[in-house]
């Protein structure tokens, strides 16, 4: 049978198949072979032993936190109160981007801002979604829902961007009041903390924090292919890092505004903070 591991406890491994929760062990062979499973891994198990026989090939992996098979991040972004910085939602986009999980930018706050401002946001993220991103905001519970049906996802965001008051709004029981869902989901601040993924919404949420501390890669060329504006215009240099080169097509659609001078200025310090490393 197939499931999902759910919850690592010691050598316990916590399975989901359909609506039951099986605890299962390792077969001997993971240890010599040197295979680590992780939290969101899809295996093959044998029920009646309780035994995971096989690891499914893994969509992403991630080493902070450890986990794997992630689908949907939802990039909660505050536009005031923390007010909002570009370059942190564009390496969170990068570092979603790099592991092959979707990002979607969730707006909060928008009724702190003036009509001017609103009106500067509202072009702002216009630019993000002509260049292939979901911006919504966290008023559009709908459409929210319908994302997270059958999915592994992850809320993320800068500490008080307003993720648990969305939380509260898609699941009101739960009456959070902070940034954790642990008290939501029955565990205290002072337990053993663990990686787990709960049922939720007729998806799977992950309980854990960590996302927006993860490293890029040593790689400029990685990173350049994150910001698929750029792919959109031919540079004259085929090998072009769209910084210092004199007919640069990149820094000329930057100069023209084609391209967005916030998001020019992330791929900048993003890749400077690659290269002192």
């Amino acid at each position: 049978m197939e499931g999902q591991i759910v919850k690592i406890q010691s050598n316990l491994y916590t399975v989901s198949w359909k609506k039951e929760r099986i605890l299962c062990v390792l077969r001997g062979r993971f240890r010599k072979q040197k295979i680590i499973p992780r939290v969101g891994d899809f295996v093959v198990f044998d029920q009646e032993q309780q035994v995971i026989e096989e690891i499914l090939p893994r969509k992403n992996v991630f080493e902070r936190p450890f986990v794997a098979n992630i689908d949907l991040a939802f990039l909660v972004t505050s536009l005031k109160e923390p007010d909002f910085v570009p370059l942190l939602l564009d390496k969170l986009l990068v570092l979603m981007e790099l592991n092959e999980v979707t990002p979607i930018i969730c707006l909060t706050k928008m009724d702190l801002v003036s009509e001017e401002e609103k009106e500067k946001f509202q072009n702002l993220f216009a630019y993000y979604a002509s260049i292939g991103y979901t911006v919504l905001e966290n008023t559009d519970l709908s459409k929210i829902k319908q994302l997270i049906k059958g999915k592994t996802c992850v809320f993320t965001g800068q500490t008080g961007a307003g993720k648990s008051t969305l939380l509260n709004h898609l699941q009101p029981e739960w009456h959070l009041e902070t940034g954790e869902i642990s008290k939501a989901l029955g565990r205290g601040r002072h337990t053993t903390r663990y990686v787990e993924l709960f049922s939720f919404l007729g998806g799977k949420l992950l309980d854990t924090p960590g996302f927006s501390s993860l490293d890029l890669p040593h790689d400029i060329e990685k990173i350049k292919a994150c910001f698929p504006e750029f792919s959109k215009i031919s540079c004259p240099f085929q090998d072009c890092t769209h910084t210092k080169e004199k007919e640069c097509k990149i820094k000329q659609a930057v100069e023209e505004n084609t391209i967005l001078k916030s998001r020019y200025f992330s791929y900048l310090q993003l890749i400077k903070e690659e290269v002192k490393k």
